[in-house]
């Protein structure tokens, strides 16, 4: 028989609708695997009985006649951004350790009127500052994935999302919440060869979500299978008048429509995506890539985005600023972390409690941010920046009159050994190059696993679509991964 923790969404849902299993069972199974889990260091907090009392209400509703939500019966991990009502939430920051919200974020709550229940609060990089899970205050995530060549080197699951990823590659959940600011959905996913869509932004309310860059942040679903993506997306994802940046727009079924016949569309292969000294396995796992798509009928077409090179700077000045203006609220005064040696004045308590609160990468994007932002620089930086977003933005409008998705690498290479890059904050950010782009244009996007390399890590294809074209991502995305036929996963050694 299957274990259950190695059913995913969709597998779980309907074998608790059909009565194959209780939702009690699976709650038990997933919650053994969490406890069993922790040298992943994936969770921040677990909660069990939280996972617990769902299934028995699902259970109860079952036993009643009464009829299932979509994720009736499904455990899943909760991203420690996203504010959870009586359960600790901290960004992963020593700064708000301890803090317990006394409301509950609109994504984590129409998850769990979906009827799922929540595993625990996964760590993450340092308020999803990071892109190797290296900055959290509560110590590294560590991916299940090790090298093919037996070696014990700890590799990084990706970040900001690592909590997220290496819990669903481990198979310690089906599903989780992440966010995606400037790859962090996609990023993680593609390092351990998982799914990850970061939607249209606007698609999943910001509301309760802890802030980093308020006009890039977008939630999103990380599973192990296109259609558990989709399936999660339909849940999360509406119109919610709390967040002023909330898409009015209605919530097709995703999961539904899903179709891997991808004759008359156009699939568009950026020039610029092809970069000088590339990895070789990436390249080659792109040009896969392309071949599967014509398999299932699609057309492609070279086309160009000639703003590429200029995202990833931009990037990094428009995020940082950002930053820079939403942490400010985290002065010691109404909540989290108060460092107030006798005697001090009040400057000198702001001051004392986020140089012990706020790790060094935060420290670092916000000197950055608080720089761009100053006077005799804001339109030397911050003002160039945003016109770059713009033209980065054409571009991707102009790509739209000659195709219809776009494929690209996800990451320019493979996983990296925990430490390798934590000193070299540069190469570090460029993790980022092929994500970035579609987050500045506002665009959903997509990772699945299309292989491993010649190490036996996981490569991820990414698949960008048009403005609210969710649809169009998944199926693509949906071709790649029947053609990939991607079922190899980590050797259990946690």
């Amino acid at each position: 028989m299957t274990q259950l923790t190695d059913l995913g969404v969709m597998a779980l849902r309907n074998g608790v609708a059909r009565g194959d299993f209780t939702a009690a069972e699976v709650a038990n199974a997933f919650n053994a695997a969490v406890a069993e889990g922790g040298a992943l260091n994936a969770f921040i907090v677990t909660t069990p009985d939280h996972a617990a009392a769902a299934a028995a209400r699902v259970d109860a509703d079952r036993a009643a006649g009464k009829p299932l939500g979509p994720l009736a019966g499904v455990p899943i991990g909760m991203k420690d951004l996203f504010a959870t009502r009586g359960v600790q939430t901290t960004a992963a920051s020593a700064i708000l350790e301890g803090f317990v919200p006394p409301y509950e974020s609109t994504v984590s709550q129409r998850l769990w009127d979906a009827g799922a229940g929540m595993l625990g609060k996964l760590n993450l990089d340092q308020f999803a500052m990071g892109s190797s899970n290296e900055t959290s205050h509560f110590g590294n995530v560590v991916s299940p994935w090790r090298r093919s060549d037996g070696g014990e080197t700890p590799m990084s699951p990706g970040g900001s999302s690592g909590g997220s990823s290496a819990a669903i590659a481990a198979r310690l959940c089906p599903a989780a919440t992440g966010t995606d600011t400037g790859g962090s959905i996609r990023q993680p996913a593609a390092f351990t060869g998982i799914c990850g869509i970061k939607p249209t932004y606007g698609r999943c309310s910001r509301w309760g979500v802890v802030a980093f860059a308020s006009s890039l942040d977008q939630a999103g679903p990380m599973a192990r299978s296109v259609e558990d993506c989709a399936v999660m997306l339909e849940a999360m994802a509406g119109f919610d008048p709390k967040d002023a940046t909330s898409l009015d727009e209605p919530v097709p079924q995703w999961s539904a429509a899903l179709d891997a016949d991808l004759r008359g569309l156009k699939v568009g292969v950026p020039c610029e995506y092809r970069r000088e000294g590339m990895d070789e396995a990436i390249v080659a796992v792109w040009e896969q890539g392309k071949a599967w798509l014509r398999d299932a009928g699609a057309q492609l077409v070279d086309i160009s985005l000639p703003h590429t090179d200029y995202a990833l700077p931009a990037y990094y000045i428009v995020a940082p600023a950002e930053a820079s203006s939403n942490l400010a609220r985290y002065d010691g005064v109404r909540y989290g972390l108060r460092e107030a040696p006798a005697g001090v004045g009040l400057q000198e308590m702001y001051a004392a409690t986020r140089a012990a609160g706020f790790g060094d990468e935060v420290k670092r994007r916000i000197l950055i941010g608080t720089y761009v932002l100053s006077a005799g620089f804001y339109d030397a930086y911050y003002t160039q920046a945003q016109k770059v977003r713009t033209l980065v933005a054409r571009d991707f409008r102009n790509a739209w009159a000659e195709c219809d998705v776009i494929l690209a690498p996800t990451t320019p290479t493979a996983s990296f050994p925990l430490g390798s890059l934590s000193e070299d904050p540069l190469t570090m950010y460029l993790n980022d190059v092929f994500a970035v782009p579609a987050s500045l244009a506002g665009l959903p996007a997509m990772s699945v696993p299309g292989g491993l390399n010649p190490d036996g890590l996981p490569l991820g294809l990414q698949i960008i679509g048009k403005p609210l074209d969710e649809q169009g991502v998944l199926n693509a995305g949906l071709a790649i991964e029947q053609r990939a036929g991607f079922t190899a996963r980590p050797q259990r050694w946690w």
